[in-house]
């Protein structure tokens, strides 16, 4: 076969959903694992479906997640148009059709609305048209007088009812269906656009596609695909099917969910590496279970042949894992802008938001949890005195009271107060007073924060929020505790 090429064939109908991410992602992976060209073609002619702004959402969430393509719309690789719609103005799609209709393996098909209607029926609980070939028995006057007339027609795929047609995919194996089961799909619709599945099969030959990558849900209609590869005596590609995705019920994963598409996923927090990684995970293992990777990594690594069929299920909280690993090994300063926004909602003071956001940055999945984590810097929150007690420092409300009350002249001495210098006090008083860092460290982290878990310790928080606030929460505390 020739050199592996590939491409991601999306329709412009809103934000990308996560399994057409992942076919875009594959696609990119499978050619460049071969160092061969990844295409983007943009399939347009579903004209009802359009949504006014998707392509440039096309082209935002591919060159955010880095899957940048060799050939396009914006990159002419001589393949072109790479856009269905001015394909079809060509005249491309019905030149074809009209070469099936000289081979006998399609026919213009005129019947309207009230006859089809006539043809469906229920099988197994679902209401179906398999279509009769009434209008394959037309002689070539009937047609001609047709047109001539300027009769409506659709053009359909001429499918023997006998036999049966074999089919082979990398995923799922040999599948043969009974050619009787195979309706004769509409190749050319009435408003002279190609269906999808024509439009595939005639650009993806004349593209020089090499592997097919797309969702399973196809699947049973890769038949009729091999039918119109062998009618034109084309070499039929590299079929690869990708598991369904289904959420944490089993169920399809829908845009209903709220975590479906590449865009909602990032207004949530989660970072565009992280998605991708995921993305990856979701219906292919690497044989050593590894689970983070980079582009570049999963590019070497990629091997569609240890897909699954089974369905992937769409943990949502396994990604929150993933994307606080990414962010803990992000770079400070990256993470500092990204944060910022989080960082400002919660925050109106003078405060030292790179430290604050340094805090955080370990601590957090998703940035939306920085707004809550760090809004105790702004105001103490209300909170109970049983925070005081905690068993593995020993402590409690009554040795809570004691400790603020003898550390309070001590830090109001304090002159230097940084992180460092206000430890090395806190230790000089245990090391004077016969006790553990830690029986004194509780009392003051809840004294100072309200909190018993916080993104820093006592003296990082003391350093931040400074001596004035900090003398003002102990006080707070203490008559809390009732000592003052």
């Amino acid at each position: 076969m020739s050199k592996v090429k590939t491409r991601f064939a999306p329709s412009p109908t809103g934000r990308m959903h996560v399994g057409n991410l992942r076919t875009a992602l594959y696609a990119y992976l499978i050619a460049k694992h071969e160092g061969g060209t990844f295409m983007l073609r943009i399939e347009d002619t579903d004209q009802e479906r359009y949504v006014e702004g998707a392509v440039e959402i096309i082209y935002r969430t591919l060159q955010k997640t880095g899957l940048i393509h060799d050939e396009g719309p914006d990159k002419d690789g001589g393949c072109g148009p790479y856009v269905q719609s001015e394909r079809q103005k060509a005249g491309i799609y019905m030149e074809y059709a009209k070469k099936l209709i000289e081979k006998g393996e399609a026919y213009y098909c005129f019947c309207d609305k009230e006859r089809l209607d006539s043809l469906r029926q229920e099988v197994a609980g679902k209401e179906i048209m398999m279509y009769d070939k009434h209008c394959l028995h037309l002689s070539k006057e009937e047609v001609e007088a047709k047109l001539a007339a300027g009769v409506p027609f659709v053009i359909r795929q001429n499918v023997p009812n006998e036999g049966t047609t074999k089919f082979v995919d990398e995923i799922y194996g040999e599948i043969e269906v009974p050619n009787a089961e195979l309706d004769d799909m509409v190749l050319i619709k009435s408003d002279g656009y190609p269906t999808y599945n024509f439009a595939n099969v005639v650009d993806d030959h004349l593209m020089g596609i090499t592997h097919v990558v797309r969702g399973n849900e196809y699947l049973s209609s890769a038949p009729k695909y091999n039918r119109l590869y062998e009618a034109f005596g084309w070499e039929v590609p590299v079929y690869v099917h990708c598991p369904l995705i289904t959420n944490e019920e089993h169920q399809k994963l829908s845009k209903r969910s709220g975590h479906s598409s590449y865009e909602d996923l990032l207004d949530q927090g989660f970072v565009s590496e992280a998605i991708v990684n995921y993305v990856a995970l979701l219906g292919w293992c690497p044989q050593d279970n590894r689970e983070i990777f980079s582009l570049q990594e999963l590019v070497e690594a990629f091997d569609y042949h240890n897909m699954s069929k089974s369905p992937a299920v769409f943990d949502i909280q396994k990604l929150r894992w993933m994307n606080g690993e990414y962010l803990k090994a992000m770079d400070p300063e990256i993470f500092y802008e990204a944060a910022l926004p989080y960082l400002k909602k919660a925050l109106t003071k003078e405060l030292d938001l790179h430290k604050i956001a340094e805090m955080v940055r370990t601590r957090i999945e998703v940035y939306p949890e920085i707004t809550d984590m760090v809004s105790f810097f702004e105001t103490l929150p209300e909170y109970d005195t049983d925070l005081f007690t905690n068993k593995k420092s020993k402590n409690n409300a009554e040795t809570a009271a004691a400790t603020l009350q003898a550390l309070l002249p001590r830090i109001e001495a304090q002159e230097t107060f940084t992180n460092d210098a206000l430890f090395e006090m806190l230790k000089t008083y245990t090391e004077e007073n016969g006790c553990k860092v830690n029986f004194v460290m509780w009392p003051l982290r809840v004294a100072v924060s309200g909190k018993t878990v916080t993104p820093a310790g006592a003296t990082e928080i003391m350093e931040i929020i400074g001596k004035d606030e900090t003398v003002a929460r102990i006080h707070t505390a203490l008559k809390k505790l009732g000592v003052e």
